[in-house]
């Protein structure tokens, strides 16, 4: 070998092991760019789901004293934060400065205001109207409201504290007798006004005021009616009116008596309920936000809540979950439009509970000594506390009370609700509405349409894979493998549009005929196999080899044009002309035009592509030598088949059937069309469903950025990366496994 030779030969070995390091060196960082990747997702969905795991935080903004007398009555704060109020049993309102960017310091009294009578009782509105009811010493009430004007002078937000008087500066007449007012009820809503109260000498009775506005003058006319409250005697604690006006809820001592006023003529008590923890006493009632539970504390601790059940197909008021405080409950503030409360326990131990999540998210002491009242602001942001004539300002850090690990994985009772339940539900027209925001139906969703995907896929790829690698000719192979492939790069979002416009309603049209087809197509293979195989050799030969397969098609559109064509035979055969009523009326089951049936179907051919492929070339790539020793040694094809080229494509085999079941996993579009996309939990192949994948993609550009249905949505993305992930992970583990299992045949 000449010298130049050997040059250059060492040459294109230095340029080979250059070429051989490059590749390695990028193929590395190729994968480790890819764990990166990976890696990156998984922290930032973390970074996004982890505040709502937070904890709730009271942090001491300020403190001042402010001269004060009486006997509280009422707190309050605006909605910025910046003014407090405080009504007392006599009648004074105090309104003071809670924050320097009111333009004072905080503790300044802004403005006092006072009932000129003498004042015997004190009942407030729902949350958010912000009136106050005074019951007098002559039968009389007056209803005064504490108000903010909003003005901006030199482009600077200025708020000024008001007193308005919703019902007029003259006092109502209650009691025609003029029996001072013991306890007190009112409520108002849009031209109807309602005051409970129980009289000095123990009479209870309800007025109703309802105005209606002059046309042409636009004055108000109101007129006043009274009712007496059937069988209430004795001495009662608490009066509240329900915000809708559909109950009085009356407590003497531990009973509570729940009236039904909806119709004043004819007041009706709907139940009496003995209201008390085991063991303990009632010490005070209160309605949470949307007036549709009833807080219960106890002198124990206990704090219940009730709400209607439907029972015997009634409304009951039933008790629903308790919660444990620190000491006796002596104050309950519900917190505004969220389902979440304050207590006052024990002389200063204030905590926070949620009533939908049933937990406590928060107990701390708040000062030295014993503490006469609190309230949260409007936007559950702060919590303002009275100690004496001392008062403490503290920020609230609690922004997604509602969901819990339990809420989102457990059974929850909601309100209105018959039993616990898993349900997802995150918007809603009404005002009161409460998210409902369990993950467990968008998880069954997800796996259920993966389940029936995989159920119609895997044997219909897998086999032809099969067939397609083993027995199928070279030539038809070249036709068939990359039309097969070709379907996956078909965008879901046809084969869903399909599946929704076309193939749902031609299922309803034809139900029998579909079933009937799942039926005769493999047992019309199997019967034409059979034949083929009864006739003589000599036609036989005449068809290549591997080509056989092709005469099942004209089989099998045969079968499946007669099974829809006979369809309406059969259905008024057997199902009197209407298979969805037999389904819905003699097998009580729900029938929903786009369903799980159209979804594993569709979802199946957008699969079938991936499987096929990959297990193909499993099969494709066994060894020809063991094949061929196999048939040397005089196995039959049919042996050779199942004992060596299925084992030794096992790896592959099980790959291909991972990856489709990671596919159908994150498919999104096809289930958002073919599906009527309900986050239900029920195996019935007739009722829709909604996946993960799917509920993140109609819900995130709906979502509030840092909202707890945003976070939510996240945390759904990263259970559906948890899946995907754990997924690959089994499938590489079963994979290498059957790879060292098979690998020496």
């Amino acid at each position: 070998m000449s010298t130049a030779t050997v040059s250059a030969t060492m040459a294109g070995s230095r340029q080979r092991r250059l070429k051989d390091k490059l590749a390695r060196i990028s193929v590395t960082a190729g994968g480790i760019l890819v764990l990166v990747a990976l890696l990156l997702i998984f922290f930032y969905l973390l970074y996004v789901v982890k505040p709502i795991f937070d904890s709730a935080k009271i942090e001491q903004q300020t403190t001042f004293a402010l001269p004060v007398s009486g006997q509280t009555a009422l707190l309050g704060i605006d909605d910025q934060n910046q003014i407090g109020y405080r009504v007392n049993s006599a009648g004074k309102i105090d309104f003071f400065a809670l924050d320097e960017q009111a333009g004072v310091k905080p503790g300044t009294s802004l403005l006092q205001y006072q009932v000129p009578n003498a004042v015997t009782s004190v009942a407030t509105t729902s949350l958010g109207k912000r009136q106050v009811a005074y019951g007098l010493d002559n039968g009389q009430a007056l209803v005064v409201q504490p108000e903010f004007a909003t003005s901006y002078p030199q482009g600077k937000r200025v708020t000024t504290p008001v007193v308005k008087f919703p019902q007029g500066e003259t006092p109502l007449v209650l009691d025609e007798q003029g029996q001072a007012i013991r306890q007190l009820a009112y409520e108002v809503t849009d031209g109807k006004v309602s005051l409970a109260y129980t009289t000095a000498d123990g009479h209870t009775a309800l007025m109703v005021r309802e105005g209606a506005e002059d046309f042409l003058s636009g004055e108000t006319t109101w007129e006043s009616h009274r009712y007496p409250i059937p069988s209430l005697q004795g001495p009662i604690d608490q009066l509240l009116l329900t915000p809708d006006l559909r109950y009085l809820l009356a407590r003497a001592g531990n009973l509570l008596s729940i009236y039904d006023v909806r119709n004043p003529e004819n007041i009706q008590l709907r139940s009496a309920l003995q209201i008390n923890a085991r063991d303990a006493n009632v010490t005070t009632v209160a309605l949470l936000s949307g007036a549709s539970s009833v807080l219960v504390g106890n002198d124990n601790g206990v704090i219940s809540q009730w709400f209607e059940v439907i029972k015997d197909h009634q409304r009951q008021f039933t008790h629903i979950r308790d919660f444990q405080a620190s000491g006796a409950v002596r104050q309950l503030a519900v917190e505004h439009s969220r389902k979440g409360f304050a207590a006052l326990s024990g002389d200063n131990q204030v905590e926070l509970f949620h009533t939908t999540g049933e937990r406590r998210l928060l107990s701390q002491a708040l000062g030295q000594g014993k503490l006469d009242g609190l309230v949260l602001s409007p936007r559950n942001t702060a919590l303002l506390v009275e100690q004496g004539q001392g008062f403490s300002f503290f920020n609230v850090k609690n922004s997604h009370p509602e969901v819990t690990w339990s809420a989102l994985w457990s059974k929850v009772w909601y309100e209105g609700y018959p039993e616990p339940q898993f349900v997802w539900q995150s918007t809603s027209a009404s005002d009161d509405f409460e998210a409902k925001l369990s993950l467990v139906p968008l998880a069954f969703g997800t796996l259920k349409a993966a389940a029936y995907a995989m159920l119609f896929a895997v044997p219909i790829a897998v086999a032809g894979a099969i067939f397609a690698g083993y027995f199928m000719s070279p030539g038809m192979r070249k036709v068939v493998k990359p039309t097969v492939e070709i379907m996956a790069a078909l965008p879901t979002v046809i084969l869903g549009f399909l599946a929704g416009l076309w193939l749902a309603p031609m299922v309803e049209q034809h139900l029998p005929g579909v079933f009937l087809m799942l039926i005769l197509l493999p047992l019309a293979m199997l019967v034409t196999a059979f034949a083929w195989h009864l006739l003589p050799r000599a036609f036989r030969d005449n068809v290549p080899d591997g080509w056989q397969a092709l005469l099942l098609v004209p089989v099998l559109l045969l079968v499946g044009w007669a099974c829809v064509a006979g369809s309406p035979l059969l259905e008024g055969w057997l199902f009197g002309g209407n298979a969805r009523g037999f389904i819905i009326n003699d097998l009580g089951m729900r029938f929903d035009q786009r369903n799980s049936l159209i979804v594993g179907i569709a979802m199946g051919f957008a699969v079938i592509p991936t499987i096929f492929s990959i297990a193909e070339d499993a099969v494709f790539s066994v060894p020809k030598h063991l094949t061929q020793g196999s048939l040397a040694l005089g196995a039959t094809p049919w042996q050779t088949l199942s004992r060596v080229v299925i084992l030794t494509a096992s790896p592959g085999i099980f790959s291909a059937v991972m990856m489709g079941l990671g596919r159908a996993v994150g498919e999104t579009m096809i289930v958002l069309m073919a599906t009527g996309n309900t986050p239900i939990m029920d195996m019935s192949i007739f009722q829709g469903l909604r996946t993960l994948a799917a509920n993140i993609a109609v819900e995130m550009p709906e979502s509030e950025v840092g909202s707890s249905h945003y976070r939510v949505l996240f945390l759904a993305a990263f259970v559906l990366f948890v899946f995907t992930f754990v997924f690959n992970s089994v499938a590489e583990y079963v994979r290498q496994r059957l790879r060292e299992k098979y690998s020496s045949l």
